[in-house]
């Protein structure tokens, strides 16, 4: 008895620092926007190795066959993470390079939390403490925020978007202003809008959800996930580049204030990106690293941005160790082979969303989830983030049959104790019981 119940205090407590440091996340995420940065290095490294090793202890408390074999494809992807992150330690070769390979191991290790998800209480009560406490935070710390960063620290905002329709009318009002404040904070965090709007709109379909067919959604969910490969294969073939929107719209131009607090002006589809590919793909080409990737100790040859990196960090290399294009980061460090597996999550975790689900919401998780896969070769910042930590709750909801067994009432009902967060903790009673829910 006295075992059962260590056993279960341990977890509580596993699932309350989770909680805690999601909120500290929340600043973390938003301090490259913010005036009033939270934390420093040290402590980001802290909570992160803290992060994964309650993921890692969480993996074991929910290890079984079954979810072994229903996770199978984030299992594939960590073992190549992890092949890579082994060989950045012999391509290392300074201080600069030994600290991306750190900190970018550990973002690559956050796939882990998919395992949280074959528990719907713990998903619950890490959602529910963040909406009890973080919003109010938000209220004394938004003057500080500039630019993208409010929509860094409300991204489970974004997340509430999809069950909109059944919150009450106390959070739908709350979630709508925190969605509309965000949206119309900056004009030009264009990004904001995207991964705002969208869940919002995807949300919505619930109200269709007679004549929303599985047939319907497929389409939708293979609209999102092959758009983007045919896009980018008319890009490199000269055909058409997406980006290049001004060329046949014209500018876009509005004035914006800046970090500063000066008026400039700012072209609202001015294209940011294709030099980004360009630089990636011809440095994979010339460094011969397109299959395997160039590890996460390692950035893409960058013109643009090298000069910083060779000069001022004193590397002698002319690197840029991210991009804000996350599939460009993926390819760069684990290759066309960590592409394929990171490629395969999205398409078999929304296929599983849609096509072995017994309720509507997951199904949209799903269709959300494929969207994400498409907005990932826009933007989607690959770090130790809010919006990473929430994509892959999302992808773990979707493999999950925890979540899919549940019927509309009963998502209905483990959305509405999102906000009763405490009873999620009295229920935790052993830590058997606490894999079942």
């Amino acid at each position: 008895m006295n075992s059962i119940k260590k056993s279960s205090s341990l977890v509580k407590n596993y699932v309350l620092i989770l909680s805690l440091l999601v909120i500290y996340l929340s600043f973390k995420s938003s301090n490259q926007w913010s005036r009033l940065p939270i934390g420093n290095e040290t402590i980001d490294w802290i909570v992160q190795l803290v992060f994964i090793y309650i993921l890692f202890q969480f993996k074991n408390i929910f290890s079984s066959s079954l979810i072994d074999k229903n996770f199978k494809f984030v299992q594939f992807y960590l073992f190549w993470n992890l092949v890579c992150s082994l060989r950045g330690i012999f391509i290392a070769e300074n201080y600069w390079e030994w600290k991306m390979l750190i900190s970018t191991s550990f973002l690559l290790l956050l796939p882990l939390i998919t395992y949280l998800t074959n528990s719907i209480i713990v998903v619950q009560i890490i959602v529910g403490t963040w909406f009890k406490y973080a919003l109010i935070v938000f209220v004394f710390f938004s003057p500080f925020l500039l630019g993208d960063a409010v929509g860094k620290f409300l991204i489970p905002i974004s997340f509430l978007l999809l069950f909109y329709p059944i919150l009450n009318t106390k959070w739908k009002t709350i979630v709508f202003l925190f969605s509309l404040y965000t949206v119309t904070f900056d004009i030009s965090a264009r990004s904001n809008l995207i991964k705002f709007s969208i869940p919002f709109l995807i949300g919505l379909l619930f109200y269709l959800k007679n004549r929303l067919t599985d047939k319907i959604l497929n389409l939708a969910r293979q609209f999102f996930l092959f758009l983007p490969i045919t896009l980018f294969l008319l890009g490199i073939s000269n055909v058409f580049n997406v980006f290049k929107l001004d060329e046949y719209f014209g500018e876009q131009v509005v004035q914006i204030r800046s970090s500063t607090g000066e008026k400039v002006e700012e072209n609202l589809i001015a294209d940011t990106r294709t030099f980004l590919y360009t630089e990636v793909i011809e440095s994979a080409i010339k460094n011969g690293y397109v299959l395997w990737g160039r590890t996460p100790a390692r950035g893409n040859d960058s013109v643009s941005f090298g000069d910083y990196n060779k000069e001022k960090l004193h590397t002698g290399k002319q690197e840029r160790f991210s991009n804000e294009v996350s599939i460009l980061n993926i390819f760069t460090w684990l290759g066309i082979i960590g592409v394929v597996l990171y490629f395969l999550i999205f398409f078999r975790s929304s296929y599983l969303a849609i096509n072995q689900s017994n309720n509507i919401f997951i199904k949209l998780v799903g269709l959300n989830i494929s969207f994400r896969w498409a907005f990932g070769f826009v933007e989607d910042f690959s770090t130790f983030d809010l919006s990473n930590i929430f994509l892959w709750i999302m992808i773990g909801m979707c493999f999950s049959e925890t979540f899919r067994k549940m019927s509309n009432n009963e998502m209905k009902d483990w959305v509405q104790g999102i906000f009763e967060s405490p009873i999620g903790f009295r229920s935790i009673k052993t830590t058997q019981q606490l894999k079942l829910k």
